[in-house]
């Protein structure tokens, strides 16, 4: 085929045999859909597969093949010499048969590694569905953070009646990823909720805030610990954030903790209790009210919240109540 813009030769590659040949033994990690994942249609099918091993005695004549339930090319050895020995430029080749590439001990540790974070990850998601309709996508940072529990920074999105978006830390409750024991981890999930529909939650303020101040509580042990025991506020950065929200220093101040009449303030799994706290952006003026009255300004300002209805919900347009 012709490709404009380029002088070399193009071809297409349609393959249309799929082979049922995964060797869910050898493969460094398989995961299935299982009914507890909310997605009916996908159950008893690959979640995901890590380290792919192929049985070699299910393929028998197939020279060139997709793996079923797991999208692979699958090549023969000697397809894999003719496409180099002809200077082939797009495919790159890796292993998949033969032993595995971890020892006994490494894929006990990893499997009961993923045992506990499955429970986990099902456990919050039964909570989240009890708040709205869950999005099944699951936000990651680039760059992952060695601070949270697991080792892993995710983010939830849930839909809400009136339009309303509730964003949630899906991470901070998981086990200690270097201990491989049940636990809650730092046994809380913070919540930020808007009152729009926020459909790129990438590059909207809301995820970019809940992320700043997931950092803070997650790298800092006396932060967790005020947070726990009941109202408290901080201050992060600024850059990025609506204009209506910062600071003459250039910061965004947020109050957790403040309670709602919609959102529950723990949820249970079996690891222990999880404490749900929510995070609500202050407006400049509550900022320097807080600074003014301290530990008192802030059960004054939760009391004014709950009292004209906002609550917990951070929105832009609203006016102070400080």
């Amino acid at each position: 085929m012709e490709v404009e813009g380029q002088t070399d030769s193009y071809f297409l590659l349609n393959i249309t045999r799929v082979v049922k040949c995964i060797d869910d033994e050898a493969s460094d990690e398989v995961r299935y859909w299982k009914p507890e994942h909310g997605q009916p249609e996908n159950v008893g099918e690959y979640r995901s597969v890590i380290g792919l091993r192929i049985d070699p005695a299910k393929v028998g004549d197939a020279q060139l093949f997709l793996t079923w339930g797991w999208i692979a090319i699958v090549v023969s050895e000697v397809i894999k010499k003719a496409l180099e020995e002809m200077g082939a430029t797009g495919p790159k080749f890796q292993e998949v048969t033969g032993p595995s590439t971890i020892s006994p001990e490494e894929r006990a540790r990893d499997r009961k590694s993923r045992e506990l974070f499955e429970i986990a990850d099902t456990t919050r998601e039964t909570a989240w569905r009890t708040l709205g309709t869950l999005d099944k996508d699951v936000f990651m940072p680039i760059a992952m953070s060695s601070s949270w529990p697991g080792q892993r920074q995710l983010w939830r999105v849930i839909r809400r009646e009136a339009g309303r978006t509730l964003l949630v830390t899906h991470g901070l409750s998981d086990p200690f990823a270097d201990l491989l024991e049940p636990s809650v981890g730092f046994g809380l999930e913070l919540t930020l909720e808007v009152d729009a529909t926020v459909k790129d939650i990438s590059k909207g303020w809301p995820l970019m805030l809940l992320d700043r101040v997931a950092d803070e509580v997650a790298e800092h042990e006396h932060v967790r610990e005020s947070v726990k025991a009941g109202l408290f506020s901080m201050e992060v950065s600024g850059k990025g954030m609506p204009k209506s929200l910062v600071t003459g220093e250039g910061r965004v101040a947020v109050l957790l903790g403040v309670e709602s009449r919609s959102l529950p303030g723990h949820f249970s799994t079996p690891y222990g209790e999880v404490k749900l706290v929510t995070v609500k952006a202050l407006l400049p003026s509550e900022l320097a009210y807080l600074l003014e009255h301290g530990a008192e300004g802030q059960a004054e300002l939760a009391r004014r919240f709950v009292e004209n209805g906002e609550e917990h919900l951070s929105r832009l347009g609203r006016k102070p109540v400080a």
